[in-house]
């Protein structure tokens, strides 16, 4: 008697399916149980029975569906990986309640701009308006006894580190707004200037004159640039963490203090941030799950169904190629066992080939060429409609 006599004379139930397939990843889904029984009857139609005698009993079709299942669960989850994986990228990988390997088809994705934001801190940290490091202060007391200060060792910081960074010394002169008069009081009693905006004749303390702003900005310069020409100007020149600053300090200016702001050199050199283990690195942790075989469309399926009859028949090839030929009493019969498999690896390389190039269709890119090619046909159209002639 066939091995597969019983799918006929006495079909399984849905309830005694669960058990048949190797890993149970679908066997709780109703569906499945349901379709399960006629895939294998399918499958075993297909490729000669009860003509023809299997080498191989259910079990093994059961193995090579639930594989074509998993298969087109990943296929559909290497499609979302491309598209999405940056939008996970940092998240928490693995939702709360969920264990590896349970089944749940993915929720749709909401597009943000998460990696884009996390690329634009790393510019913005080159200017000090973002990133993802920590600007910490420190400062240093003057001497009049000395001009060039090692900031690793003599510096007060907010925390040490064997490379200092710096980014910004508040080492500047008063500015120049606040050296000549309010512009709009007129307190300021250098004759000459008063003169020099048409004031002298008016009474600085009662008159309030509204004046361009381009009139401050003029006298700012000019102070700025007379301090730069003729007196030492503020500055400082840093070298290997030495900072020589300009003027030298004077007497009056013992005890004041310089600050500055800098990163740590080794905090700038770490290409990870403080994660854990839970949250999303690479395709590896990204929480896709097992699809549902329930959710799973026709046309999915479908694909299954053909997926399952491949690998079996590819199954049944290498069982059948193992003996090239059989005995029989009056001679011998030859085996197809080598066609049987090169026929299935054929057939499961197209479907491969067909969902990769399907799921390639759809993707965000693709999408979006369409959408630029639609956009243009329709400007073309656009072009040649007539234009209206309105006459006054």
């Amino acid at each position: 008697m066939s091995k597969f006599n019983y799918l006929y004379s006495d079909p399984l139930t849905a309830n005694q399916v669960v058990g048949q397939t190797p890993y149970g990843i679908y066997d709780n889904d109703e569906t499945f149980q349901e379709e399960s029984i006629q895939v294998v009857k399918y499958v075993a139609q297909k490729l000669g029975h009860p003509v023809m005698q299997l080498e191989f009993n259910s079990g093994s079709i059961y193995a090579c569906l639930e594989e074509a299942v998993s298969e087109y669960s990943a296929q559909i989850n290497y499609y979302n990986t491309k598209n999405w994986l940056w939008e996970h990228y940092g998240s928490t990988a693995r939702e709360s309640g969920s264990a590896l390997g349970s089944t749940g088809s993915h929720e749709p994705e909401s597009p943000h701009l998460g990696t884009t934001f996390m690329l634009a801190e790393q510019y913005g940290e080159a200017v000090n308006v973002g990133g993802g490091l920590t600007l910490y202060s420190g400062s240093l007391s003057l001497s009049s006894s000395k001009q060039v200060y090692d900031l690793e060792n003599e510096a007060s910081l907010e925390k040490d580190g064997e490379r200092l960074e710096i980014q910004r010394v508040f080492n500047q002169q008063p500015a120049a707004i606040s050296r000549f008069y309010d512009p709009f009081a007129g307190t300021y009693d250098n004759v000459e200037m008063l003169d020099a905006f048409g004031m002298g004749n008016v009474s600085p303390a009662v008159s309030y004159i509204l004046r361009p702003i381009s009139y401050d900005l003029a006298r700012a310069n000019a102070i700025e640039t007379n301090d730069l020409i003729r007196k030492s100007a503020y500055s400082f020149e840093l070298i290997n963490n030495k900072l020589r600053i300009f003027p030298k300090p004077k007497s009056d200016d013992v005890g004041d203090k310089i600050y500055f702001q800098y990163y740590l050199k080794e905090d700038k050199q770490l290409t990870s941030r403080n994660w854990t283990n839970s949250k999303v690195s690479d395709p590896s942790n990204i929480p896709y799950k097992f699809l549902t075989y329930t959710e799973i469309n026709s046309a999915g399926r479908n694909w299954i169904r053909k997926f399952t009859l491949a690998t079996a028949k590819e199954l049944l090839g290498i069982i059948r190629s193992k003996y090239a030929s059989m005995p029989l009493p009056n001679g011998e019969v030859s085996l197809d066992g080598e066609a049987l498999k090169a026929e299935g690896r054929e057939e499961k390389s197209l479907l491969l080939e067909e969902i990769k190039e399907f799921l390639e269709a759809v993707s965000l890119s693709e999408r979006s060429r369409q959408e630029q090619e639609q956009a243009d046909a329709q400007q073309q159209v656009l072009n040649k409609a007539p234009l209206k002639i309105y006459i006054g």
